[in-house]
């Protein structure tokens, strides 16, 4: 295996590759990353369709669909940091991939998942603010306080994954250079160091916190505050209202953080196959982005106005355009 080492106070010695283990003895795992294209393939749609509708309807400028902007970006790049290297590495069987390549691989799909989760949370902090302070919500979630919010995720995501990363550099591997993942991933690659790597299981203990235990249980707080909100509203349909507003978040919560919930949980309490180990988190990784979108189209009435609205906008500069050009001809 070939290595360099870095010198300095301490030298550490870097594989020029990794390999990317991925399934073992699974028959046609390529129809597998076949779907994962399919998948990609319907999330950059679906995301792409999002945004472009939040820019083009302009009752869609406020502060909550900044956020949601920002989720369907995180959506699309999480994806394509994942899928695409994914289906390269395993249905062409390129499972070798540079030390650098491994680690901006690492940066690129753990920093849009903090930045998922993040986004959900600044979501539910929007909903708990027009449901506990109807009258007051546009003065205190302002769009630039949300863009705030937003830039202050984002330079903190950027801070916290490139401190888990760097801290990748400071191992040795002088064994092993097999993860046993279907990306580079944190755990399994610290987990291949023949150096002292307790700095590295802290960090991993941090992120989890990070994305998905704080996140978790600010959004319950929000989501508690919501519903004592909702039992002082007299009118049963007021209350039903205010719920319908919360259903697609809700929904994208579920989606986002209780397979992840459930595969640490039982990571915890039992050794996970591999094999199912890479199923659950790669289907948790790239089916919530492809969903999102899609629950957002059917689920939010402004949505599906504003997209019936430029539809209609559509047709009439169509008709405007093809009545212009009869008339020229004539």
């Amino acid at each position: 295996m070939p290595i360099q080492p870095v010198s300095g106070n301490t030298t550490f010695v870097r594989p020029s590759t990794f390999y990317i283990n991925g399934f073992s003895n699974v028959p046609h795992a390529k129809y597998y990353y076949i779907f994962l294209c399919l998948v990609y393939t319907t999330t950059v749609l679906g995301n792409s369709f999002i945004m472009c509708t939040i820019c083009l309807a302009r009752n869609l400028h406020t502060a909550k669909y900044i956020a949601v902007f920002n989720l369907a970006v995180t959506d699309l790049g999480g994806s394509t940091a994942l899928i695409p290297r994914l289906v390269d590495t395993f249905l062409f069987e390129h499972q070798y991939i540079s030390y650098v390549a491994c680690l901006a691989n690492m940066f690129f799909v753990f920093f849009f998942m903090t930045l998922q989760s993040l986004t959900l949370l600044a979501l539910a902090y929007d909903r708990a603010v027009a449901i506990c302070f109807p009258l007051r919500y546009h003065a205190i979630v302002t769009k630039t306080a949300m863009a705030l919010i937003i830039g202050c995720m984002w330079v903190f995501t950027t801070a916290l994954v490139a401190s888990v990363v760097a801290l990748i550099t400071r191992l040795s591997f002088c064994r092993s250079t097999v993860v046993n993942s279907y990306f580079c991933d944190h755990g399994p690659i610290y987990a291949l160091a023949c150096n002292d790597n307790s700095l590295n299981i802290i960090m991993a203990y941090v992120g989890v916190v990070t994305i998905l235990c704080i996140p978790l249980i600010l959004i319950g707080i929000s989501y508690a505050c919501i519903a004592f909100a909702l039992l002082r509203i007299a009118q049963g349909t007021g209350r039903i209202k205010a719920m319908k507003t919360c259903t697609s978040h809700l929904i994208l919560v579920a989606m986002f953080y209780l397979p992840l919930l459930f595969i640490n949980i039982a990571a915890v309490v039992s050794r996970l196959d591999p094999n199912v180990r890479i199923i659950n988190y790669s289907l948790t990784q790239t089916i919530p982005s492809m969903l999102n979108p899609i629950i957002y189209t059917v689920k939010t009435e402004e949505v599906r106005q504003s997209i019936r609205g430029l539809y209609k906008r559509a047709m009439v500069n169509k008709t405007v355009d093809k009545n212009m050009k009869s008339t020229a001809d004539k």
